[in-house]
């Protein structure tokens, strides 16, 4: 059983706060992105999604350190492999979906949603971020330090959706948003293979 009961409880709270921000994140996301038609925000929400599977599994896993466990059980290793299914599915289906869009011309209606979306999950992941490595330093904790790297990624992902939803909504150029699903499509496969990876017991940290 770890001795800081504190520090793990702080550990496993920031972990439910994680999934439950990114259910809620990828349902606004989701609707937006389907009511605005801008792909980028609707894949970014699909990504929010994604996460939520890769953070039960982290949730699972605190808990299950929290009292005395060590190692990567079944059950975590079995959400990184849905994990890296669902984001390899993610990263083909934007890229096919960009791809149309751009040889139509198809372009979102607005993409102000998008900038509000995007900048309130950069504040909460860096937030988060912070929180995670400053818990996971006090516990000497490389989970928990890697799932923090995870959380940086998803800051990368919400600076790609404001980015292009501001030059968007100032150029009105509508490839740009299908630009900035690519981009969020390049992540996804990234972490898709870093799920599979740590699945494997290769790596233990996700991009930063």
């Amino acid at each position: 059983m770890p001795t800081n009961i504190s520090a793990w409880r702080i550990a496993l709270w920031l972990a439910i706060v994680t999934v439950f921000y990114n259910v809620v994140e990828g349902v606004v996301s989701i609707a937006f992105g389907l009511s605005d038609d801008t792909l980028c925000l609707f894949g970014f929400g699909l990504d929010s999604f994604v996460e939520v599977i890769s953070g039960i599994g982290i949730w699972h896993m605190v808990a299950r350190i929290r009292g005395g466990g060590e190692g990567r059980d079944s059950f975590e290793r079995t959400a990184l492999r849905v994990t890296g299914i669902s984001f390899y599915l993610l990263s083909a289906g934007l890229v096919i979906s960009a791809a149309l869009n751009a040889y139509h011309g198809a372009h979102p209606s607005t993409t102000l949603s998008g900038i509000v979306i995007s900048s309130i999950s950069i504040v909460t992941m860096i937030f988060l971020m912070r929180a995670k490595i400053k818990v996971g330093t006090q516990l000497h904790s490389d989970a928990i330090i890697a799932d923090a790297h995870c959380t940086r990624t998803c800051v990368y992902l919400s600076v790609i959706l404001l980015l292009s939803s501001i030059l968007f909504a100032v150029f009105k150029i509508g490839y740009i948003d299908s630009i900035g699903a690519i981009g969020i499509a390049w992540y996804a496969f990234s972490e898709g293979r870093e799920s599979f990876e740590k699945a494997k017991g290769k790596a233990c940290c996700c991009h930063g």
